[in-house]
């Protein structure tokens, strides 16, 4: 299971962020989205954590959707980059 880092912890560990992008969604698609990855939850018998796993590595699990969906948090998640994280383009 994922395990959300606090700002604190973030800044800790790497340093200041140069950007935060929030992420937002409908209560309908987080409840969509919540349905089928609580299927995988029930159909491993509790073995195998039901997350949403994007290219760039930002975990939204179900604590998550359900912590946005009762007002706790403003956003699903948060994507911080960092300096190092920006590339040029060399052509």
């Amino acid at each position: 299971m994922s395990q959300r880092m606090t700002l604190e912890e973030v800044l800790k560990e790497y340093g200041v962020p140069q950007i935060k992008l929030d992420i937002h969604a409908k209560g309908s698609e987080c409840r969509a989205l919540r349905e089928k990855l609580m299927d995988i939850v029930n159909l491993s018998g509790g073995r195998e954590q039901g997350y949403l796993d994007i290219d760039c590595k930002l975990y939204i699990d179900i604590d998550d959707i359900d912590r946005y969906l009762s007002g706790e948090r403003d956003t699903i998640g948060e994507i911080y980059a960092f300096p190092d994280d920006i590339k040029a383009y060399r052509g």
